[in-house]
């Protein structure tokens, strides 16, 4: 069974795939449905994307951000709350708000209206929203990929590698890569058999992508074998459902 990984990065997407037999490797993608458009598309796939928008956001986020975030000690702040369909939606419309300080303005409004209490939309989550609609449309659109594309978050990930213990260092610093938190997470992946022919800077380098988003995308790949073997957990289980039937829930 052929697996991936996927995690944003500039301008794009990267995408980790290991073969059925071990083999890996690691390539820029510029959307997430040219992957499952090929005649050599992964089986099942996990991502470092929300899925499943609920109408209502109730305390502290989404469920699957309520489960997770506790487990993650000092790491817990990179798990935010996604805001209701409503709100991404609101951010997305640039036909009503072609400036971009204005949509954000009104999509925080909605946000706050359909949120209890009521909660503004963060600046990290307003600059992800082209990519929330991406996926959500690419599974509205293709039923058939709602079994088969999975989300996950890589800090959960590195958790369930470390033998569901926080990973103590982390692997940016004031938005910068920081050295001895991407060795760290590269030492857990090479024990789950993710080496440094596919983990290490200048494979990173080589694909234009930055180091940390490949060893995110490694950690999402590992993440969809252990569901495509059974053994994944999900935080909730078993999952939420937005209104499309679109799951919500983060699987490690």
């Amino acid at each position: 069974m052929r697996v991936a990984g996927i995690d944003g990065c500039e301008g794009g997407w990267v995408a980790v795939i290991v073969e059925s037999g071990g083999a890996m490797r690691a390539e820029r993608i510029a959307c997430v449905g040219e992957l499952f458009a090929r005649p050599d598309a992964p089986d099942i796939a996990a991502i470092d994307m929300p899925i499943g928008l609920p109408d209502r956001i109730g305390p502290k986020g989404r469920a699957p951000e309520r489960l997770v975030r506790p487990l993650l000690g000092a790491r817990q702040s990179s798990v935010f709350s996604i805001p209701s369909r409503a709100a991404v939606a609101a951010a997305l419309d640039a036909a009503a708000h072609p400036e971009e300080g204005l949509r954000y303005r009104h999509a925080c409004a909605v946000a706050r209206a359909t949120s209890d209490p009521p909660r503004a939309l963060a600046k990290q989550a307003f600059h992800i929203m082209p990519r929330i609609g991406e996926i959500d449309t690419l599974l509205r659109e293709h039923p058939s990929l709602r079994t088969r594309l999975h989300e996950c978050h890589p800090e959960v990930s590195f958790w369930a590698m470390n033998g569901e213990a926080p990973v103590p260092i982390a692997k940016k610093v004031k938005n910068a890569p920081h050295g001895p938190g991407l060795v760290l997470r590269r030492q857990l992946l090479a024990a789950q058999g993710f080496g440094e022919d596919i983990t290490a800077a200048a494979r990173a380098r080589a694909i234009g992508v930055g180091a940390d988003d490949l060893l995110d995308a490694c950690a999402a790949a590992w993440t969809a074998r252990c569901i495509a073997e059974g053994r994944a957990r999900a935080f909730p289980s078993p999952p939420d459902r937005d209104r499309h039937g679109l799951p919500i829930c983060i699987q490690a």
